[in-house]
Parts: structure tokens; C-alpha cells; sequence
């Protein structure tokens, strides 16, 4: 195995699907959503810091994400991500946690967020702004760049091959192109790689991008819902060499709740990964600051 940190796993039914996770710790649940093309792992930097502070740190595989089942019913829709959460955390034996989503972990936050409010104490969100910063996306041909994979992954068998081709080739350019300038990861990428090896897997990761883009077609009530304002205690954290940090300045408006922006310098896409030390102070800080200690809460 090439993380370094012990964990135990686990499997639990959620939303009518088998969720295959890692687990350390124990005390108020921090649910930890990774996104693409990534896996549960990515959060290998900080589950053993949160399980020192007295929080039970849960990474599952999303859906259809090996070891997690892919869906039989095909969904890879916000409104099912945003039901995953909320149904994870009830299965996980807990009425409310905290959420951590990385990328498509995010989306699943800010949809749980939208649909399922009183699941959420508090949420931290990296790379990904509110859904209702998307549009403002095709006024920036810098950000229209970054997100062209939106759009190639709309191709389904012409995609889901390219990504495929000389082991995966496509994870590891997403990964260089995303990142800082230096970053290296690649044990933690082969990792990600044997993920989205198993038949399925990686028609499954690029479902869930031609499955937001029919959301509103397919999805009208919970796309108009999860335009609409934040009512949950939010912290966004973005890479300063990410551009999407640029469309969520001003996001602010799109809260009803307490809203925070940080920047990590040095940083990309992969925050949580590139820069650990100073995402986890600021993750760390901003669970305490719901204002219980962790280590006498349930």
C-alpha cells in the first residue's frame, strides 16, 4: 500500500449502495468526500491529524468509485450525490458532521447542503465555487481552458477510452496540469489509477460530468434548489494557482450563512494534498470554531 498511515475499512448501505470507506478515529464524524480523478486516499494527509484532535475522520469511495458500487440505476446526478451524503452520515450513525468535499466532493457537499441542511454542522469545500458561480464560468476564457475536460467528457465512448489509453495517461496530465508548478504525487496517482482500472470504473467517473450538465433538463426543482442561497456554516479553500479561485470572491452573496474564503499559496487543485500543513490548521480551526470541543461531543 503506498500511504503511510493505518486505517481501519469498512462498508456501509447507503441510498441503495454499497459505500466502501476508510475510517480513524473516534468523535463527531467529519465525512471527507474526495473528487476526480482521485479516491478515498486523497485525504491520507489528514485523517490521522483530525483523529488526534478527537473527530472520527470517514473518507468513502464515492459512488462508483471501486470498491464502492457503481449505481445500477445509472445516477451520477447532484440531487443522488447530495442524498449519498445525507444517507452516509444516518448509516454512519450520526443525525449531523461535518463535510469536507474536494472537487466533485464538493458538489455532493454543496447539494447535501442545498437538499439536506440539517445533516451538516459545518462544511469546508475546496476547489469548486457555489452552483451559482457556474454560469459566470463562460465569461473567462482562462477558466473555459481549465474545465475544458467538461466538455471533451461529454464524448462518453470516445472519453472514457482516451482516459483509458497508455494506463491512464489522461490522470496523470490532469494531475500535472491542475497542480502547482513541482508537485509531485505519483504514488498517491497510481493509487488512483488501479481505482479506475476495474470495468466500469472510469465510465462511472465521467458520468457524473454529462449527468450535471442535464441537471437542469433532468432536474429542475434541485438545480433551481441548489442555486439558491447556503444556509450552513461554509469555508471555501482554494490553491492560489487554481483559476477557479477567481469566480469566488465575491461568492459571499450566495450565503445566508457564515462564509469564508482562504487561499493557499502554493497550492493548486489538489490543496488538501499539496500544501497539508496549511490546510489542515485551517481545516482544523474552522471545525473548532462550531464551538464545542471535540473530544466531549457526540
Amino acid at each position: 500500500m503506498s500511504q503511510s498511515i493505518e486505517v481501519n475499512r469498512g462498508s456501509v448501505e447507503a441510498n441503495g449502495i454499497r459505500f466502501e470507506y476508510l475510517e480513524l478515529g473516534d468523535g463527531p464524524l467529519v465525512l471527507l468526500l474526495h473528487g476526480f480523478p482521485d479516491n478515498a486516499w486523497t485525504w491520507s494527509h489528514q485523517m490521522n491529524p483530525l483523529a488526534q484532535a478527537g473527530y472520527r475522520a470517514v473518507a468513502p469511495y464515492m459512488r462508483g468509485y471501486p470498491p464502492t458500487e457503481i449505481p445500477s440505476d445509472g445516477r451520477f446526478d447532484p440531487e443522488a450525490l447530495g442524498t449519498d451524503v445525507s444517507e452516509l452520515i444516518q448509516a454512519l450513525g450520526d443525525d449531523g458532521a461535518f463535510v469536507i468535499g474536494s472537487d466533485w466532493g464538493a458538489v455532493s457537499t454543496y447539494a447535501a447542503m442545498a437538499l439536506y441542511p440539517e445533516r451538516i454542522r459545518r462544511a469546508l469545500v475546496i476547489a469548486a465555487g457555489h452552483p451559482a458561480t457556474l454560469s459566470s464560468t463562460f465569461n473567462h476564457p482562462e477558466q473555459i481552458q481549465h474545465i475544458f475536460h467538461f466538455w471533451f467528457f461529454q464524448l462518453q465512448k470516445v472519453a472514457a477510452a482516451a482516459l483509458r489509453a497508455n494506463d491512464h495517461a489522461f490522470v496523470d496530465h490532469l494531475w500535472t496540469f491542475w497542480s502547482s508548478d513541482g508537485f509531485q504525487d505519483q504514488q498517491h496517482i497510481s493509487e488512483v489509477k488501479r481505482t479506475l482500472a476495474p470495468a466500469g470504473a472510469t465510465e462511472a467517473a465521467l458520468s457524473y460530468y454529462r449527468a450535471l450538465l442535464r441537471q437542469p433538463i433532468e432536474h429542475p426543482e434541485t438545480y433551481e434548489t441548489m442555486l439558491g442561497k447556503t444556509a450552513v456554516p461554509t469555508l471555501a479553500v482554494f490553491g492560489a494557482e487554481d483559476p477557479p479561485r477567481e469566480l469566488s470572491k465575491d461568492e459571499y452573496v450566495n450565503f445566508d450563512a457564515e462564509y469564508r474564503l482562504a487561499i493557499i499559496e502554493g497550492a493548486g487543485h489538489f490543496a488538501h494534498r499539496e500544501q497539508p500543513e496549511q490546510f489542515n490548521r485551517l481545516l482544523l480551526e474552522w471545525l473548532s470554531a462550531d464551538g464545542t470541543d471535540a473530544r466531549t461531543r457526540n
